[in-house]
């Protein structure tokens, strides 16, 4: 059960997302014509994407057997036998006149998708994922007034992944694509580049008030990042709310996001299953998947994230939060992992993971595999938080000289920066004997029940000894001294 969203003045928010992950196949879904991206225009069509008379699509096995991978990845049911149908529409970057798509009876049907919004644990239920073909793409730029066509994506592989409408905020929207996107590209069916349209997604959104039927829905078509996600979603919200308020109605229709703007427009009202005349592909015989293809593809599959963030918590002890952090991609657990085997402190391990190593990569703009850090390093450098050699504020400053690529050597750069804590229990008495005796005042006022005064002399301490004393180490020996 999903936590409760928040009503927006008043209304409870309804979202379920539809995204078409690009697969990653060589060649296209009916044809041997070529997927790679950046192509010069019309050079990667063939006949049979160009739809010429006689030409006739045959199916690819690798796009099979990449929805089947996911199907058993979200727990859904893998159709034994499925439908291609012939979904038609007339639009110049169709070159049939219908789009080959699946409609009654798709390749994977149900599922589920866990994921983390804070610390709380989410599930969106899929209605299905099917396999399709692209479309080509309209160009409306530097044809003095005219559109071109490229038809290099037309029969591009693609499954199309539909939600239910169990989303209720654009942040839980936004969690779902990040835990959708981890996945395919975890599972190696999708590159996951937005930036080239291999992972994009429709926001169909609507509000209504609590206990009311669903509201009218529209459309936000082909977001192609997190970020503009987020911002459509929250636009749309608001949008609807207003025209509400003011007495209006919302109506159906298929939405663009202009990220200029950070608005939505109508392109057109939104169609109907009826309106494109679906019917099964003559062309196409049924799909046929046996029990002996779905086993061989199970035994293929890799850990899943879900599955190795149980394991994490089950051999490491660590929450399921951060358990479900440290699997945010594959090169992300397997760091995790090595760290946390090589210093012994997987929960330190993880922390450094969220934390500084997180951020220094966000900043930089860096993935995971360039990070000037290794796990050795790392590791190297938890073990002295942990047995005392270093302080946190000191271990940060190691990880600076770390990232900058000082050294390698953490215990060489902890002697050379002077970091490294007092530990002659002796020398540290006699420091806080000398605090103690300097701050009468302090030591009455904590022995009187103010505990600033205690950090007070906390913090005399940690002065006197330049900052090379262990804190915890300080206010149990201080403590013991003042009774």
């Amino acid at each position: 059960m999903n936590p409760k969203a928040p009503l927006i003045r008043g209304y409870e928010i309804v979202i379920g997302i539809e995204t078409h992950a690009q697969l990653s196949t060589r060649s296209k879904i009916f044809s041997g014509a070529s997927t790679t991206f950046g192509a010069a225009a019309n050079t990667q069509a063939c006949a049979v994407d160009l739809a010429l008379p006689g030409t006739l699509p045959v199916m690819n096995r690798g796009a099979v057997e990449r929805a089947i991978r996911f199907g058993l990845a979200v727990g859904a049911t893998v159709a034994p036998q499925s439908i291609f149908a012939r979904k038609n529409y007339f639009y110049p970057d169709l070159p049939k006149g219908y789009q080959i798509s699946q409609y009654e009876t798709p390749v994977v049907q149900g599922g589920r998708v866990e994921f983390y919004l804070g610390d709380a644990k989410h599930v969106v239920n899929l209605t299905r994922a099917h396999l399709e073909e692209d479309a080509g793409k309209s160009l409306h730029e530097d044809y003095h007034g005219l559109t071109g066509i490229d038809l290099n994506r037309a029969g591009t592989p693609l499954l199309e992944i539909v939600t239910e409408p169990d989303m209720r905020s654009s942040a839980e929207a936004v969690e779902y694509a990040k835990a959708l996107h981890t996945l395919v590209v975890w599972l190696a069916i999708c590159d996951g580049n937005m930036q080239e349209g291999s992972f994009r997604c429709d926001a169909n959104v609507s509000v209504r008030r609590p206990g009311a039927p669903y509201g009218t829905r529209r459309e936000i078509k082909n977001l192609n990042s997190f970020k503009f996600l987020q911002q459509a979603v929250d636009y749309e919200i608001q949008w609807q709310i207003d025209l509400l308020e003011d007495g209006g109605t919302v109506r159906q229709a298929t939405v663009l996001f202009d990220a200029d703007t950070s608005e939505t427009r109508a392109m057109r009202s939104k169609e109907d299953a009826h309106d494109y005349r679906y019917f099964p592909d003559p062309d196409l015989p049924p799909l046929v998947i046996g029990p002996e293809w779905i086993a061989e593809v199970r035994a293929a599959m890799p850990e899943l994230p879900r599955a190795m963030a149980e394991r994490f918590q089950r051999d490491y002890g660590l929450p399921a939060y951060d358990a479900s952090m440290m699997t945010q991609s594959k090169a992300f657990g397997a760091f995790f992992e090595a760290t946390a085997q090589a210093c012994g402190n997987a929960k330190l391990a993880a922390n450094w993971l969220m934390g500084e190593v997180s951020r220094r990569l966000n900043a930089g703009a860096l993935a995971l595999e360039d990070s000037p850090v290794g796990t050795a390093a790392l590791a190297s450098l938890i073990s002295r938080i942990a047995d005392g050699t270093i302080s946190n504020n000191g271990a940060k400053q190691v990880f600076d000289a770390l990232w900058a690529g000082r050294s390698a050597d953490v215990d060489a750069l902890i002697d050379a920066l002077g970091l490294k804590q007092m530990k002659d229990d002796g020398a540290l008495e006699a420091i806080l004997d000398e605090v103690i005796a300097a701050n009468a005042k302090s030591v009455v006022e904590y022995r009187a029940g103010k505990e600033k005064a205690f950090n007070a002399l906390v913090g005399q301490a940690m002065k006197a000894s330049k900052g090379k004393a262990n804190p915890l180490q300080v206010n149990e020996l201080l403590k013991k001294k003042l009774g």
